[in-house]
């Protein structure tokens, strides 16, 4: 059945659309929440929420954008609300000291370098930039979008993205060529 046939019938509250709307896209959102949330109990009931959330306002659903894009924003917003609820602080930047990014093709990835070990590195930057890295890089939104989730200026996403990619720059190099010099 199409999306666009069952997304007709969650709009009429059909349980079985419901569902089978469910087993299409849950495993690849659960996937986005656990780049978000690493637990994955966490994960999961996030996951739930979101999709609970999108079957309540599935009437806002135009059909400008895919199913599944439409269904990943709320995801990702159901996760960064959960990581906002265990009063995780996001670092204030004052735009007076904010530096702006220009150049956003000035960052690549060694050759060698595997997906887990991109993945890890991510991990390991400072919460403000993971998720504006996370957001960009592997979410593909832009910095406008990236500014309207967080509530960030678009010169503050710049910024974050910047740094954290002169970080993960850092510990993908180390990575390669080893801690020692």
């Amino acid at each position: 059945m199409s999306d666009s046939l069952l997304i007709e019938q969650c709009k009429q509250n059909n349980p079985k659309a419901q569902m089978a709307l469910y087993r299409q896209y849950c495993d690849g959102m659960f996937i986005v929440a656990q780049r978000y949330l690493k637990d994955t109990a966490t994960a999961e009931d996030a996951l739930q929420e979101a999709f609970i959330k999108a079957f309540k306002k599935i009437d806002q659903f135009k059909g400008d954008v895919t199913f599944g894009s439409w269904l990943k924003r709320i995801v990702i917003n159901m996760c960064l609300d959960v990581i906002k609820s265990k009063k995780v602080e996001l670092l204030s930047l004052h735009e007076n000291v904010v530096h702006i990014a220009e150049k956003e093709d000035d960052w690549h990835v060694p050759d060698q370098t595997t997906m887990e070990e991109v993945y890890s590195a991510i991990e390991q930057l400072p919460y403000n930039h993971r998720i504006v890295v996370k957001l960009f890089l592997l979410e593909g939104y832009d910095h406008q979008e990236i500014s309207e989730i967080l509530g960030i200026s678009e010169s503050a996403s710049r910024t974050n993205l910047h740094r954290g990619k002169l970080q993960l720059k850092e510990t993908l190099k180390h990575l390669q060529y080893g801690t020692g010099y």
